[in-house]
């Protein structure tokens, strides 16, 4: 059998054509040698349909270079692209139409809003959802800052951060609101403390250029005033079977909002940050055991919706109870956090499984 090649799907981030997770990509294409893959990056910019073939951008280990050929299109496809704005975004989508008989690792997923109305049809998920609603106007938050002293706005597509509110009504006088959050550039927004009946001018100026969900808040601060919650990934492993790969904890910068490490964000071990969170070692193990379960379940399910997935990222928050919620899923996870905390063989299970799961699956296409 011939050797399999793998394309990644990728976007540049800006017209210097800067690729975010290149040493990531370096890193797959070394392992995929190993393991008889041809792995190259591409864009949809470098696609020549009329001629199909691709003007592959191709890493060379040995000499640590990368350079450019044209190659034919590659047998299976990782997608790893990310919402943006613009014209580059607007391709991807034309070539996903075009190319959609193609054989994909990983198909998209839905918005946020989407992802919570499927998994709340699921009795056994509904436990770890967060109330969330469609924010249409000013009146649909002060309803929500009724039944919950903490809310999240966030943009439906969102990453990164970016465009997120922090609501809280002040303790001491509930007519207050104290507000917090990034811009649609990650950066932090000055704590404001406004008055519950001018939250809809507050809001107006705010111009925000997408639809935004609601999402009740988990209180998450730690002694030191900053947030933090949890990344946990799941994958596809080298028999096409989900698993548990790893689990990190994040603290967000000071006065942020998130705990994104784009955003400034530092990654914990998740015993070490859990241990400051819940005192009893056997709850801290029950923790644990079913987030895991909860993470495979999910990525089975949205599977099951949606069509073929790799790799999920689930971020989960857990109160201190032992409580484990559902912040958010990414079908795009990056696996740095891992790397941060020094936990080598995760770091690279979580580069070498999109691999090995993909000679799997090229190899069932072949039976």
């Amino acid at each position: 059998m011939p050797s399999p090649v793998l394309g990644i799907l990728t976007l540049y981030l800006n017209e210097n054509k800067y690729l975010e997770e290149k040493k990531i990509y370096e890193k797959m294409i070394e392992e995929g040698e190993k393991l008889g893959i041809d792995v190259y990056v591409f864009t949809p910019s470098e696609v020549n349909s009329s001629k199909e073939m691709i003007y592959a951008l191709m890493y060379l280990p040995e000499q640590k270079r990368w350079i450019q050929k044209w190659r034919p299109f590659p047998d299976l496809i990782f997608d790893r692209c990310r919402i943006q704005r613009g014209e580059r975004f607007q391709e991807l989508l034309r070539f996903r139409r075009k190319y959609a008989h193609l054989l994909f690792l990983n198909r998209p997923l839905r918005n946020k809003w989407t992802i919570h109305q499927v998994l709340n049809k699921k009795a056994m998920f509904r436990p770890f959802l967060l109330d969330t609603k469609m924010y249409q106007n000013s009146t649909d938050v002060k309803t929500m800052l009724k039944s919950h002293k903490l809310i999240y706005m966030k943009p439906i597509n969102g990453t990164g951060g970016r465009g997120i509110l922090r609501i809280e009504r002040v303790a001491k006088d509930p007519n207050t609101l104290l507000i917090q959050g990034r811009d649609q550039d990650r950066n932090i927004i000055s704590p404001k403390r406004i008055r519950s009946e001018n939250l809809s001018t507050f809001l107006k100026n705010c111009h925000m250029g997408s639809r935004y969900i609601i999402q009740e808040g988990v209180q998450l601060k730690l002694p030191n005033g900053r947030v933090h919650d949890y990344r946990m990934l799941v994958q596809k492993n080298k028999n096409g079977e989900w698993e548990f790969t790893g689990c990190a904890g994040r603290i967000g910068a000071e006065r942020s909002v998130t705990s994104n490490l784009h955003g400034g964000g530092i990654a914990a071990e998740m015993n070490d940050l859990l241990s400051k969170w819940i005192a009893d070692p056997e709850k801290r193990n029950d923790v644990r055991d079913t987030a895991k379960e909860f993470g495979v379940e999910v990525a089975k399910y949205l599977e099951k919706t949606y069509g073929v997935l790799c790799e999920l990222a689930l971020d989960l928050a857990i109160d201190k109870n032992g409580r484990i919620f559902l912040i958010e899923v990414n079908p795009k996870p990056a696996r740095e956090v891992f790397a941060k905390i020094g936990q080598d063989e995760v770091y690279h299970q979580a580069i070498i499984k999109p691999l090995e799961y993909s000679l799997w699956l090229y190899k069932q296409k072949k039976k």
